[in-house]
């Protein structure tokens, strides 16, 4: 297993212009060697340029980009970059050749293609020309193209995209494997439930800034807290609790109200008024509701 106190990935001061357009305005992170790190943030964030900028594939304008110490640019990305296995967007995939024949111009050895054949379950359909994949075959392939020459660093955009949720668990047991075994990850996904699961720390960016970097641990201890309420009239119960000064939210057929609310005349407010409480929990946000929170409170 790799020191997992080795820097995997520093990222320092990158900016990164299109025309008049800024995309990348001075971000900076870093993360260890071992670690699944969850790269998040709005369509158009910028999230697909770190990552492209991380591989070299795109120049930046300022700013340094290290891959185990060792700098990462368009001239200079050829060396490190063989240790870093990618899916970025869409995989690159050739109508024509089968699976087998794609692992072929990538893999070192037949035993790395076996092994990554065997860990996502393909061996069904690796020989068949990949113009006979659906959707989620040519995503696994994309998948085992980022993952077959066993790199240290994989950075995977969307790997979800497209997998049936049998697929999803599958991919998740093993990147968690791997990441035991001393492969760092990053991995960017909208599915934000899915993340949740895997991740050790979260990168949240907007409008190609860093907005935070936080172990999962830390979100969680900062996440809030709130009450969740079913009654038999919760647009009534929603105005009544309003007027009375408390700050509610209805969420489908559910009243949310934050769990520093004293609970007790809260509920009778709702009873002295005929309505029936059907249900009370206190819940925590989980990571799609604490960075959405955050998001809202930046751009206010």
């Amino acid at each position: 297993m790799q020191h997992v106190q080795e820097k995997m990935v520093q990222v320092a001061g990158v900016r990164k212009t299109f025309g008049r357009r800024v995309v990348l305005r001075n971000v900076s992170f870093e993360f260890s060697a071992g670690k699944i790190v969850g790269l998040v943030g709005p369509n158009g964030a910028g999230k697909t340029t770190i990552m492209k900028s991380l591989l070299g594939f795109m120049p930046t304008d300022t700013g340094t980009v290290q891959i185990l110490g060792q700098p990462v640019s368009v001239s200079m990305h050829t060396v490190v970059t063989r240790q870093v296995g990618a899916l970025i967007e869409r995989p690159a995939i050739y109508p024509f050749l089968s699976g087998w024949q794609h692992l072929q111009l990538t893999a070192a050895s037949t035993a790395q293609m076996d092994w990554v054949v065997k860990a996502l379950q393909m061996t069904a359909y690796i020989y068949r020309p990949a113009t006979r994949y659906s959707l989620g075959m040519k995503q696994k392939l994309g998948i085992a193209l980022a993952l077959v020459t066993q790199p240290r660093l994989v950075i995977l955009d969307e790997p979800m995209n497209g997998l049936d949720p049998q697929s999803v668990k599958q991919l998740r047991d093993l990147l968690l494997q791997l990441a035991h075994e001393g492969t760092t990850f990053l991995v960017s996904s909208h599915i934000l439930g899915e993340l949740e699961k895997i991740i050790d720390q979260v990168i949240l960016i907007d409008q190609g800034q860093v907005l935070l970097q936080q172990t999962i641990a830390q979100l969680h201890q900062s996440a809030q807290a709130f009450l969740v309420i079913s009654t038999t009239a919760n647009e009534r119960a929603r105005r009544l609790l309003r007027s009375a000064g408390y700050s509610v939210t209805q969420r489908e057929d559910q009243l949310i109200v934050p769990a520093s609310a004293a609970v007790t005349p809260l509920l009778k407010i709702v009873l002295d008024a005929g309505i029936q409480i059907l249900k009370v929990s206190q819940q925590r946000e989980d990571l799609e509701t604490a960075l959405l929170r955050m998001l809202a409170n930046e751009g206010e």
